[in-house]
Order: C-alpha cells, then structure tokens, then sequence
C-alpha cells in the first residue's frame, strides 16, 4: 500500500495526499470511473483517535463509495499509527479542522474509534467549524467531538457508523449481519438527505412503561464513557429539557450503574425529558455479580430517577448503528400497536435542524421521496 511522503504534520496536505493511502487497484479504480458516472456526492475519511488495525478496511470503504460515483478521500492520519494512536496530536488535529471545514466535501466519517480525541478537543476551532456546516460522523470516542462542538460553538454533529460500516456483506455473512449493514448503511444515506428524518424501532421493557410519552426536546448523547468524561469541563453541554441518548461496550453492569449514577447526582439526568438507551452489549460477568444484571442497573435508576427511560434504540458497537443528529431539535414518541396483552411498542424518534447533504442528489442509493425516508429498525 502506497503512503503519503513525509511531511510537517501542522501542515494541511494538497488533494495528491488523499489518496496515497489507498493501494494501486482502488486509486485505479476511482480514476477510471472518472467522468463515467455522474459524482453523486465527495467524502473525507479521517482519523481522530486510535489507528486502523486493518488497512482493508478503508480500502472496502472507498470500494463501496466509489461504486456508487463517490470522489473519495482520505487523510494522512487514516493510514498512521504512533503509539494506540492515529498519528501523532498535532496531525490528527490538524486533519480533524481541515476536513470539517472542507467545503468541497459532502460529509466527512471519522474512520474509526478507539481513544484518543480529548486529547485535541483543546486544539480545535469550534467556531469555524460550526459556521462550515459539514456534516460531521463519527461514533464512540467521536463522542468527545460531538459534545465539545454543541458546548463551544453550539454546533451539530453525528452519531453514526464508521469506515467499517461501509462495506458489500460478502456470501459468508449472515443474514443479520448483512441486515444490519442495510440498515446502517441506508440509515445514514436517509438522515443526511431529509431535513427531518424519522427514525422507528420496537420499544422493549422499559419503553412499555411509557406508551403516551410526547416530548420534544435537544437530542444529545453518545458513549456512556465519554458523556461522562467530560463532566465538570467546558466541553460539556449544559443541555436542558432535552433527549439524551446513552449505548456503551464491553462494561460490567456496576461500571455502567455507576456511571449513570454520576449523571445523576450531577444533575444531569434530572434535567433530562427523557433517556434513551441503546446497545450495551458485550457486558462481563463477574463472579461476584452474583445475578446483578443490566436489568438491575435500570430497575435501580428508576428508583432514584423520575425521567423516562426508553429503551430499544438501534444504536451502539454493536449491530445496528442509527445515525443520530447530536444537538438537534427531537420529538420523542411511544406508542401502542396492538391491544393492552400484546405489548406491542413502537417508539418514533425525529430530528430537524441538522447538517445535510448540500445538493440533493441521488448519492448512490436511489431517489425516494422525503415521505418514504421513514427508517424502520
């Protein structure tokens, strides 16, 4: 695989840059589309966090872009490893700024997860890149940059998925795997196309308690672990009256409860019109859980906290990943599909005043009407 030179990392590197990461076969291919398909649409990758384990994948991203008349981009930090990292601060901040203020793009993906953003959200102009309007996706640490955006400068980004995400499911996959990347990937292509997409799933357990619910509020939220780190700092949004959306990974029942219970003695759950909660999963048992669970965690919030928790949304590290506007305008329903024994819920979730495409355009996946954008998980 090709590299870009070596370069000074505070230096924004030229279109040349962009695509040295990719190898000789997909910067083939991208050329030899060149002028044969109508571009729907430009797309940057960057990497603000931890590094890409496996450089197949931006390669499968860039194959399902460019299949669909995507001009394809990608930066330095894409293909960078230093430490855990995606590069070194300086160059994954430097990217960061320069793709979010890119007006020549249609959006912009950070790559991947890991850790790694709050190390740069104090090297970062919120205010140029709020006024850019762009919009902005990424999922995990990407939370630290959702939040800080609205804090500093008011502005919206997304929740959504990642390079991995975008990707033809091969024959082996199976048919939920392939399932949710339809869902993911049309997800994402509806919300950034429709100025007030509508988002329906099933409602679970706790979602049934609160059939009639009707709020609207600012929808705001991301990783559990990263809402919580930023706590007491001005990345923080102070967001009240609002629909605050929480998924996690890989954490124990009691870490997931104890963060929770540190939103709320800071008043911050309180404040809240309603919490949605999306995928948890994997969660460790312990040998000393002794039958504590995840449903535990909730029936104890629910003591101690009157806001509604609604759960069932399709969003985490996990399966299906919904595109979420962090720091729009929302209205959040509950709803009953059948009779009182069936326990039939449906939850609607919409959202209005975020970053879309700029044109509308086809963007590869096919014209429909703003009314057929309705999302059902």
């Amino acid at each position: 695989m090709s590299r870009a030179g070596d370069r000074d990392p505070t230096r924004s590197p030229g279109p040349a840059a962009d695509r040295a990461g990719f190898s000789a076969a997909a910067q083939s291919m991208q050329e030899s589309e060149e002028g044969a398909v109508e571009r729907a649409g430009s797309v940057g990758f960057f990497a603000p966090s931890g590094f890409l384990p496996d450089p197949a994948v931006m390669e499968e991203a860039s194959r399902f872009f460019m299949a669909r008349g995507w001009r394809v981009h990608a930066g330095e930090s894409v293909f960078s490893r230093e430490s855990r990292f995606a590069g070194a601060d300086a160059l994954r901040a430097v990217e960061l700024q320069r793709y979010a203020t890119d007006r020549g793009l249609d959006v912009a993906i950070a790559a991947r997860g890991g850790y790694g953003l709050t190390r740069i959200l104090d090297e970062l102009d919120y205010a140029a890149i709020a006024a850019a309007g762009l919009p902005l996706v990424g999922y995990s640490d990407f939370t630290a940059f959702n939040l800080a955006l609205l804090a500093r400068a008011g502005g919206i980004s997304f929740q959504g998925p990642a390079a991995s995400d975008f990707h033809v499911p091969g024959p082996s996959a199976t048919p939920r795997a392939a399932a949710n990347a339809r869902f993911n990937q049309e997800q994402f292509f509806n919300v950034l196309a429709d100025r007030q997409p509508v988002l329906e799933f099933p409602g679970e357990s706790l979602a049934a308690k609160h059939v009639g619910l009707d709020v609207r509020g600012r929808l705001w939220g991301g990783n559990l672990a990263m809402v919580c780190s930023l706590l007491g700092t001005a990345y923080f949004p102070r967001v009240r009256g609002g629909i605050l959306f929480l998924e996690d990974v890989n954490e124990p029942a009691y870490r997931i409860e104890r963060l929770l219970l540190q939103l709320l003695h800071a008043g911050v759950l309180g404040r809240q019109k309603a919490i949605l909660l999306g995928d948890f999963s994997a969660i460790p048992v312990l040998p000393t859980d002794n039958g504590y669970d995840l449903a535990a965690v909730w029936a104890a919030l629910r003591e101690r906290c009157d806001v509604p928790l609604i759960d069932g949304l399709p969003f985490g590290h996990a399966g299906r990943r919904a595109t979420l506007a962090v720091g729009a305008a929302a209205r959040l329903s509950v709803r009953s599909t059948a009779g009182p024994s069936d326990g039939s819920t449906r939850v609607r979730l919409q959202f209005k005043g975020h970053p879309t495409f700029r044109e509308v355009r086809d963007f590869g996946q096919g014209r429909r009407a703003a009314s057929d954008r309705k999302i059902r998980a």
